[in-house]
């Protein structure tokens, strides 16, 4: 059929005629025979008439004019010319016979394998109400695929009649050779002497082939009307199944199976890249080449970004095309469908992957590895899966990176390289073939092109631009490049304007093709022109590629699984194979409870906590900046006054905020001990305990305490500490205790301090022979000389005078000790405490038992004088009423609190996955997640390999 279209015909039919010519001559000298000693005579086609071989051969150019004229036979020439007429008549019948009969073959076929491309509806026959009227329907279009007639008019018909009666009756039981001679005797007689075409012939042959061409774009649009209404019931078939099937559960098309498959192999590191060798369309080529517009013809929606002449396509878009009954797109991560009837939504696609690839693109890249996936379904569209790749360039121009070519070359290898990938080469057809770039860069991955389909562009402006139809063939036949490929196609993707619908690019399309000069001249085929025989194609090869590939892939992966669990087995036997994700839900269990268990917390025990920690923080402020200084007035009066003026002061500024810091670390502490808790156990897993400690950090670092919680604390501390009235003889007593441990410990601390300063005694010397140093030598004698000094007087200043200095200084001179006056006073600030502590301690214990005189205000002749203990004992009341403030702020409000930010920095590190593959490493982790990753490709694999076979069956 494609030769009687493309008019190339062979020497067939010249051969079968010449042969029974000669055969003939042996029996009767005066018919004609040609002969020609390098053609030869089917045995098969002997038994046949001369009619019956050129019914077989229906495309002859039988040169007997010419062989007569040599001869100087003017009657055999007559003859002959009328044979010739006759046949031309007869082969332009049975062209139309023929085109009429492939047409109708070709409908069949066409139909056959929309048929058996249908997906599986059985379960539908519970849901669709009337069976009988869609098989109706289903048999008219098959019998109407049986048949396509031809009208017969004008010359045409006129034709056919005059050649229907210049055929003699030729009965049955002639044989063939007589039949054949009587058929060119009777021709001979009606053919004229000329042996030259005259102008009218040449006329009536033009115009039955402009005839030829107009029926055959009459077949074209006859198939396109039957694919849309195809179409049109399928989709009404699936929406009435999808009306009466709500509750059922969507039912995955194999093309989505095996897209899945794709996007994990894509989400996985570069290892897992390589080993991906599942067949897939790498659409490549020249930047502004019409890659995208291929793409979008193919998908039939103008789906990705414009732009005139600059970059585009920054990141891989994998675009997966399947059938259903709405025109719409969706991504992978997304769940928004977008409507492509409506050209809104078609902008709000286009700058949605617009955002995406520059979002996907580092700083200081121009291009990105990470690959975009979107689906896209709708009525017709072929089931395939294409990656629009950036468009290769040869020079780096202003804005982009200095890599941005190599890059580019680098990332269309990666994708080409996989030898069960399509390659979809597209070449700009309005440039010179010679600027091409991709060409050279497809024939280096694949130079035998038995995976590469070329499509040639843009045919129509170079058309426009008057090329060269010979080297346009050239292209179209693979002659002209060095690289080959399993097909050639030649489309239009539009007049320029970026705004033109599909529809407006297919009608404009199939108009060039129409009235296009290079298809008159032949130079273009009709399976070679299109986007649809280019849909069609691209599709077949990746079906056939997939079924020839993907059970090897399932295989490898399969391999691959049991590598892995021999690994798991061997290394941890006991433990589960729970991957990142899992491990984390694990922990994030386990804080959870553990913040839980700080409402658990006993109330005493939170006030026990916070009363430590309380003091500790401010029991150095107290002794160094209440006690002391004011312990150095003359009077009880003085003393009151200055204890008064400092503790508002304190209460004012300092005192609330530093209850709140306790509060936070007593609630830390406690948190921190239930978290490390754990730790302690046998079977302890040290696999989360960076995870935790990064939560607890974190957490630390979003905890704020209420602003309030201060205010009201600086209120209630003010009350107490103004109180003065020791109520009781027990609180007496405590606050006598607390004078006395407070002293006791800091007694303790100063003496270390001077211990350390003087050096090792002697017993601790010949205990464990240590020696003193010259400093602590010195320090021995000052602190000999200072000791004498303060027992030379009951009550001392802090601090000493020049002249004690001196003093001291001259008197170390003459034991020969050399020391300045900042080393004496160095030695004397410890001596000068440990000295006032002892005091104190001593006035502690007589006050113990001063309870009856400080109820009389000390107006006895006791001398006792027993402020300190009252300093103490308000001291004392406020640690503990702040203590009990705290802990119902913690109980109450900020555990609650704490609970709450450890959950939200839980779920922003669970959506955080390189946080989580930094937090949660290690052997085990990174097996269990190979293993999980294996197991789910090879799964996927299997189910769609499953659904493959019974799609074939």
């Amino acid at each position: 059929m494609i030769r009687v279209v493309s008019g190339s015909f062979g020497p067939y039919c010249s051969r079968s005629l010449r042969q029974a010519a000669i055969r003939h001559s042996k029996t009767k000298p005066d018919v004609v025979a040609i002969r020609s000693p390098s053609l030869h005579y089917p045995h098969h086609l002997s038994h046949q008439t001369t009619i019956a071989r050129m019914y077989v051969c229906i495309r002859p150019k039988v040169l007997l004019a010419e062989y007569m004229y040599k001869h100087g036979n003017a009657r055999g020439m007559s003859s002959m010319t009328k044979a010739k007429s006759l046949l031309k008549v007869f082969r332009i019948r049975y062209i139309v016979i023929g085109s009429a009969i492939a047409g109708g073959i070709s409908l069949k076929t066409t139909y056959q394998s929309w048929k058996d491309n249908l997906p599986d509806l059985s379960w539908m026959g519970n849901y669709v109400p009337d069976n009988e009227s869609v098989r109706s329907i289903v048999g008219e279009l098959k019998r109407l695929s049986g048949y396509v007639k031809l009208p017969e008019k004008g010359w045409l018909k006129d034709t056919i009649k005059d050649f229907k009666e210049m055929i003699p009756t030729v009965s049955e039981d002639d044989d063939s050779q007589g039949t054949s001679v009587t058929t060119l005797k009777a021709t001979s007689d009606s053919v004229g002497s000329s042996a030259k075409p005259t102008a009218t012939e040449k006329e009536r042959l033009e115009k039955s082939k402009e005839e030829f061409l107009e029926a055959q774009l009459r077949y074209q649009r006859e198939i396109e009307r039957l694919e849309k209404e195809n179409k049109a019931l399928k989709k009404s078939l699936l929406l009435r199944g999808d009306k009466n099937a709500v509750h059922r559960k969507e039912k995955k098309s194999l093309i989505d199976m095996y897209s899945e498959v794709l996007d994990d192999l894509a989400d996985n590191d570069d290892s897992y890249r390589m080993t991906d060798h599942l067949p897939r369309v790498v659409v490549v080529g020249d930047q502004s080449a019409g890659k995208t517009s291929v793409l979008e013809m193919i998908a039939q929606a103008r789906i990705f970004p414009r732009g005139h002449g600059e970059m585009m396509t920054r990141s891989p878009v994998k675009v997966t095309l399947s059938e259903g009954p709405h025109h719409v797109a969706q991504f992978k991560d997304s769940n928004r469908e977008f409507d492509l009837t409506k050209e809104t939504e078609l902008k709000a696609l286009r700058s949605e992957i617009e955002l995406r690839m520059k979002n996907s693109v580092q700083q200081g890249k121009t291009i990105s590895t990470e690959v975009i996936s979107l689906s896209v379904r709708g009525p017709g569209i072929q089931r395939m899966v294409l990656v629009d790749l950036p468009g290769i360039i040869s020079t780096v121009t202003t804005g982009m990176a200095t890599d941005t070519k190599d890059s580019i070359q680098k990332l269309s290898k990666m994708y080409m390289n996989n030898p069960n990938a399509i390659i979809l080469c597209i070449q700009d057809g309005a440039i010179d073939a010679e600027r091409s770039i991709v060409t050279d860069l497809v024939s280096e991955i694949d130079p035998s092109g038995k995976r590469t389909i070329f499509v040639l562009t843009k045919v129509d402006l170079a058309e426009k631009n008057s090329a060269n139809p010979n080297r346009m063939q050239q292209i179209l036949q693979g002659k002209l490049f060095p690289m080959k490929a399993l097909g050639y196609f030649a489309v239009v993707t539009g007049k320029g304007n970026t705004n033109d619908s599909i529809e407006t690019i297919k009608k404009y399309e199939e108009q060039f093709f129409r009235t296009s000069q290079l298809f008159r001249s032949s130079t273009f085929k009709p399976n070679q022109m299109n986007t649809q025989n280019l849909s069609f194609a691209v599709s077949d090869c990746f079906w056939k590629m997939v079924r020839e590939s993907v059970e090897q892939q399932a295989d490898t992966y399969k391999a691959s699984r049991f590598n892995l669990e021999t690994e798991w087995k061997n290394n941890f036997p006991r433990l589960r194979e729970l991957d990142r994700d899992e491990l984390f839900e694990r922990a994030k269990g386990e804080l959870l409870d553990e913040v839980l268990n700080l409402s658990e917390i006993e109330p005493k025990h939170w006030e026990e906590a916070l009363t430590k920690v309380f003091w500790e923080r401010v029991s150095g402020y107290v002794f160094e900046h209440l006690y002391l200084p004011a312990a150095q007035m003359p009077d009880p009066g003085a003393f009151n006054t200055t204890v008064d003026i400092k503790l508002k002061q304190w209460a004012d500024q300092k005192l609330p905020s530093k209850s709140v810091e306790v509060g936070w670390e007593t609630l830390l502490e406690e948190f921190s001990r239930l978290v490390d808790k754990d730790k302690q156990k046998r079977d302890h897993d040290n696999l989360f305990d960076d995870l935790k400690s990064a939560v607890k950090q974190e957490s630390i670092n979003r905890h704020k305490w209420q602003d309030s919680a201060a205010d009201g604390l600086r209120v209630m501390q003010l009350n107490t500490l103004e109180d003065r009235s020791v109520h009781d003889k027990a609180q007496w007593d405590s606050a006598v205790k607390f004078m006395e441990s407070t002293l006791q410990q800091r007694l303790k601390e100063t003496e270390d301090r001077i211990q350390e300063l003087v050096g090792p005694g002697t017993g601790e010397r010949w205990m464990y022979w240590k020696s003193l140093t010259k400093q602590q030598e010195n320090r021995r004698h000052t602190k000999d000389e200072l000791e004498r000094l303060l027992q030379s007087g009951t009550k001392h200043k802090p601090t000493l005078s020049p002249d004690e200095v001196t003093t001291v200084k001259k008197n170390l001179e003459t034991k020969s000790v050399e020391v300045d006056q900042e080393f004496i006073r160095e030695t004397w600030h410890p001596l000068y405490r440990k000295h006032f502590l002892e005091r104190s301690m001593k006035l502690a214990q007589q006050c113990s038992k001063g309870f009856y005189h400080y109820q009389r205000g000390f107006k006895d002749d006791s001398g006792m004088e027993c402020h300190d203990v009252v300093l103490f004992w308000r001291i004392q009341r406020m640690v503990q009423l702040t203590s009990n403030v705290l802990r119902q702020q913690i109980m109450n409000t900020e555990a609650r609190r704490l609970e709450k930010e450890v959950k939200e920095v839980l779920e922003d590190f669970a959506d955080d996955k390189e946080m989580k593959t930094k937090l949660l490493t290690g052997r085990r982790v990174e097996l269990a997640e190979e293993l999980k990753r294996v197991r789910q490709i090879q799964e996927k694999l299997e189910a769609f390999i499953e659904a493959l076979q019974k799609e074939k069956v």
